[in-house]
């Protein structure tokens, strides 16, 4: 967790350090509970799909990114239309590595 807070540190904007640094806490917490609550086999069902569910978050935001920067759109097409290519990068990632 501490190199997501130093990963945060050197990032600018600093609202980032918060993201960084709280994100890994509430993935912790989450499987924490989810293994107490439901057993190891649940825990690791919610590990896989918080890792496929990152990959199609990166994908969206290199998505949004290349929206707004190349294609100069605006701020809400950009995300309304990228929310296509997170859940479609979500259920391929599923139904290829999940089944």
């Amino acid at each position: 967790m501490s190199a997501f807070a130093v990963l945060g540190d050197m990032l600018r904007p600093k609202s980032f350090a918060g993201l960084f640094g709280a994100a890994p806490s509430i993935a912790l917490a989450t499987l924490a509970l989810a293994f107490w609550k439901d057993g190891a086999g649940y825990a690791a069902i919610e590990g896989r799909s918080m890792a496929l569910g990152a990959v199609a978050l990166a994908a969206y935001s290199f998505a949004v990114c290349q929206l707004l920067m190349r294609w100069r759109r605006s701020a809400l097409a950009a995300t309304l239309t990228s929310a296509v290519v997170w859940f479609g990068v979500a259920f391929a990632l599923k139904l290829a590595l999940l089944g």
